[in-house]
């Protein structure tokens, strides 16, 4: 049951009286982990160092600065983990999450995570622990799972892990085709796009207009243009959303499922140009219908009443072009596809797109230990 836990630290029940100061350190048992009693993780050490405690107000200001390492305690490989942290539940600011793709941690191995977030609570709440860390997640090798999935992170992690295994798989085969060195220049190149991929800061909220607009008056309805992948199981058919300088608001996608199995989730990426056409990778659009069910041949509609505010360094970007594609398909069964590397390799995305957590990974590994520890990672899979 997972009422059953093993505790990071004693509960000390520490409310804003028990900090005795407008700012202190969080002591190391005023944070719990709860894990329940089949969980394939077992706690080896933890601290909380650097963790401070600000009363402002009615409110507690949590600065978390945690780490703990991890044991592998299952006969599997563990590839991903996802931890749900919560300060107070109902609290704006009251909790947050930690999600840890491409691992690869044998049975027996340790590996540590780190909880770096700040987090809002009732100063008056006394009784529980400041900070609770639940497992929500692990996710297998064989993409097999454990955990209550209260965050979706199944399906994260998973499409993370197809991500992973798609990237490694195209940089094993650099390697077996050209060699160290052609390896080398596939990383030099990787790097250089991730040094180029401009930031795009977007804010979101639920409907109505964004406090920090800055829109022009000029209000219209903008369509989107899609990339159409051949492989995709979901074809993007229209879209639009209504634009007035650099916001966006109720972005709707038409789409249909040309595949034989029944689809239950749909994200669309979705990229915009500046009246200089200069391209941004604006995030990903889900489908908001959390019962969708998109049986083969039907449509349906994605839509989302929220309004986007986009700015980069700063200053507003005023949006003049849409281009939308399908990032992320979850079919019934709980099967995930992502685009292949063909798809990436279009101009446009290669221009805008960030890499995969696992592609940053291994240019990082080449970053700073070079190719032959490059070459000897990607033998390990």
């Amino acid at each position: 049951m997972w009422s059953n836990t093993r505790t990071l630290a004693a509960i000390v029940l520490l409310g804003a009286a028990g900090l005795g100061a407008q700012d202190a350190a969080i002591p190391p048992g005023a944070v719990n982990i709860n894990l329940p009693d089949n969980s394939p993780l077992l706690l080896k050490s933890s601290s909380v160092a650097d963790s401070r405690a600000t009363a402002r107000g009615a409110a507690l200001v949590l600065d978390l600065h945690m780490s703990a390492t991890l044991v592998n305690s299952s006969p599997r490989r563990i590839h991903g983990v996802t931890l749900r942290v919560v300060a107070q539940e109902v609290t704006l600011g009251g909790k947050g999450s930690v999600t840890y793709p491409s691992l690869n941690v044998g049975p027996g191995e340790t590996f540590q995570v780190r909880i770096d977030m700040q987090l809002m609570r009732p100063s008056q709440v006394t009784g529980a622990p400041l900070v609770q860390v639940d497992l929500d997640g692990v996710l297998f090798q064989d993409l097999s799972f454990f955990g209550p999935d209260r965050l979706n992170s199944r399906r994260t992690m998973t499409a993370c892990e197809m991500e992973a295994q798609r990237d490694r798989e195209h940089f094993k085969r650099i390697l077996a085709q050209a060699g160290k060195g052609g390896l080398q220049r596939e990383m030099l190149e990787s790097m250089a796009r991730q040094s180029e991929v401009s930031q795009l800061a977007v804010s979101v909220k639920r409907s109505g207009r964004a406090v920090t607009s800055f829109a022009t008056g000029n209000e219209h309805d903008a369509e989107f243009a899609f990339l159409q992948f051949p492989d995709s199981p979901v074809e993007a058919v229209k879209g639009s959303a209504r634009i007035s300088g650099n916001e966006a608001r109720t972005p709707r996608i038409e789409v249909r499922n040309r595949s034989n199995r029944p689809v239950k989730y749909v994200e669309m990426g979705w990229i915009v140009s500046d009246p200089a056409g200069k391209q941004y990778m604006a995030g990903s659009l889900p489908s908001a219908d959390s019962d969708l069910v998109l049986p083969p041949g039907h449509s349906a509609r994605l839509l989302q009443e929220t309004t986007l505010n986009f700015s980069a360094k700063g200053q507003p970007v005023n949006v003049q072009k849409m281009v939308g594609f399908v990032s992320q398909v979850e079919f019934a069964d709980g099967k995930i596809w992502v685009p292949n590397r063909q798809n990436l390799d279009n101009a446009l995305l290669l221009k805008v797109l960030p890499p995969s957590a696992e592609e940053q990974r291994l240019t990082d590994i080449y970053r700073k230990r070079g190719i032959d520890a490059l070459a000897a990672e990607l033998g390990k899979f």
